[in-house]
C-alpha cells in the first residue's frame, strides 16, 4: 500500500464538542475509531491531513443567510425569538456554545478531503466526523446543523465541474442531501435504509425520483426493518451498480453511517460488521470502475458508540485503504476505553453470528425487499432509458 494513496482528515476539535450529556449523538465516535486504527496499525502519520478552513460564504451556497445567522447567534447564547422554527433548542438538536464554528469545522474537514481526492493528491480521503445528511437548507434537522455533505458536494461541483454520485448506507433516508440537489442533473444521490413507513424521518420513498432536471436523480431504497445480512448485500448490489454505470460519475461521496448494525438502538435493521464491511468494499470497487477510484467517506449515524461504531468505521478504513483488519481487538485499547464505556467491549471486529437470534418473518422481510427494488427499478428505468437513448 502507498501510503500518500488515502488521507484521513483529522483535527482534535472535530471530536471534543458534545451536543448535551445525555445526547445519543457522541463525537467521541472519531476518538474510538481512530485510536483503534492506530493500535491496529492500519492508520499511521502519512494518512493524516488536517482540514483547512472555508469561509461561511460556501455555507450560504446551500443554507439559507437568515438561518446562518440563527445558528450563530444561538451559538454565541444570543436571544433567538424562532430559534425553534430553525429546528435550534429541540431535543435532536440542542444549542451548545461554539455550535457554528463546530459545525463548520466539521464541513471544512470534508471540503478538504474533497480537495485532496478531486486534485489527484490523493486517490481516497475520510472524514469520520462528518456525514451530516439530515441538515435542511434552512432548519436544523435529526442532530445535524450545517450540511458538510451537501456544501462539499457542491464544492465538488462549483471548483472542479465535477459530476457527483453521492451514496448512503445510513440506516436513516439522507432527506437532507436529497431535497438540496432533488432538482440537479449534476448530482446523483443514492439512499438505502429502513423504511421511513417506521423511522425518521419518514421519507425516501420509491417515488421521490426528483425533480425537473433532476428528474431520476434521486434514487431510494426502503428495506424492511430486521432486514439481514444477506437481503442488504443483495439490495446494494441491486442498486449501486446499475444507477452509477447509467449516471457515471467523477466523484462518489459515501455516507458510512453505522446505525444499520444490529446494536443500534435508533434504528431497526438487522446487519452484521462483516455485512457493513462488504457493503464499502463494494463501493470501493464501483469508484474504481466508475470515476478512476476517486471516493469521499464520511461517518454519519451510529448510537452504539462503543461497541459498534469504532468496528463498523475500522472496516471502512480498512476497505477504503486497500488493508486487512486484523479480527482480534487490541487488549492495550479495550483498557483503555473500558474505563469510561457503560457496556463491555467486544474482543474481536466481526460478529459472532452464532450467538444471533434468528429473524421472525425473514422469508416475508427478503421478498418484500425484493419487491420494493423491482418497483424502484421499474419507475427509473423508464426515465433513464429516454435519457440514454
Amino acid at each position: 500500500m502507498s501510503t500518500p494513496d488515502f488521507a484521513f482528515l483529522y483535527d482534535p476539535s472535530l471530536a471534543e464538542y458534545e451536543l448535551s450529556g445525555d445526547h445519543p449523538f457522541k463525537p467521541v465516535r472519531l476518538e474510538l475509531t481512530r485510536t483503534l486504527l492506530e493500535a491496529t496499525n492500519l492508520l499511521t502519520e502519512a494518512h493524516y491531513a488536517a482540514p483547512e478552513p472555508i469561509s461561511e460564504e460556501k455555507l450560504t451556497w446551500l443554507h439559507n443567510p437568515d438561518y446562518i445567522r440563527a445558528v450563530k447567534r444561538v451559538s454565541a447564547g444570543k436571544d433567538v425569538p424562532d430559534a425553534f422554527g430553525y429546528g435550534l433548542g429541540t431535543a435532536d438538536n440542542p444549542v451548545f456554545p461554539g455550535m457554528h464554528e463546530a459545525v463548520l469545522g466539521v464541513c471544512a474537514a470534508t471540503v478538504t478531503a474533497v480537495d485532496l481526492v478531486a486534485s489527484g493528491r490523493v486517490k481516497r480521503a475520510a472524514n469520520l466526523s462528518g456525514g451530516l445528511h439530515h441538515a435542511l437548507a434552512g432548519k436544523a434537522s435529526g442532530f445535524c446543523v450545517y450540511s458538510d455533505l451537501g456544501v462539499a458536494t457542491e464544492h465538488a461541483v462549483r471548483e472542479y465541474g465535477f459530476r457527483v454520485a453521492y451514496v448512503d448506507l445510513d440506516a436513516h433516508h439522507g432527506d437532507g442531501v436529497q431535497w438540496l440537489f432533488y432538482e440537479r442533473p449534476d448530482v446523483l444521490t443514492i439512499s438505502l435504509h429502513e423504511s421511513g413507513r417506521y423511522l425518521f424521518p419518514g421519507t425516501g420513498h420509491t417515488y421521490e425520483v426528483g425533480k425537473g432536471k433532476g428528474r431520476g436523480r434521486s434514487v431510494n431504497l426502503p428495506l424492511e426493518p430486521y432486514t439481514e445480512d444477506a437481503s442488504y448485500l443483495e439490495a446494494v448490489e441491486s442498486v449501486l451498480p446499475t444507477y452509477l454505470g447509467w449516471f457515471k460519475p467523477d466523484l462518489i461521496i459515501l455516507q458510512a453511517g453505522a446505525d444499520m448494525h444490529a446494536l443500534d438502538p435508533l434504528a431497526d435493521l438487522s446487519i452484521s460488521v462483516q455485512a457493513q464491511a462488504e457493503s464499502y468494499r463494494r463501493v470501493v470497487e464501483l469508484a474504481d470502475s466508475y470515476c478512476g477510484g476517486r471516493l469521499v467517506v464520511t461517518g454519519g449515524g451510529g448510537y452504539d458508540p462503543y461497541r459498534t461504531v469504532p468496528r463498523s468505521w475500522a472496516s471502512l478504513w480498512a476497505a477504503v485503504t486497500n488493508q486487512a483488519l486484523p479480527d482480534k481487538i487490541p487488549k492495550s485499547w479495550r483498557s483503555h476505553w473500558q474505563v469510561q464505556s457503560p457496556v463491555g467491549l467486544p474482543r474481536t471486529i466481526s460478529d459472532d453470528l452464532t450467538t444471533w437470534e434468528p429473524k421472525p418473518r425473514r422469508a416475508d422481510i427478503e421478498s418484500h425487499n425484493r419487491a420494493v427494488i423491482r418497483r424502484l427499478h421499474s419507475t427509473h428505468g423508464p426515465i433513464w432509458q429516454e435519457e440514454l437513448g
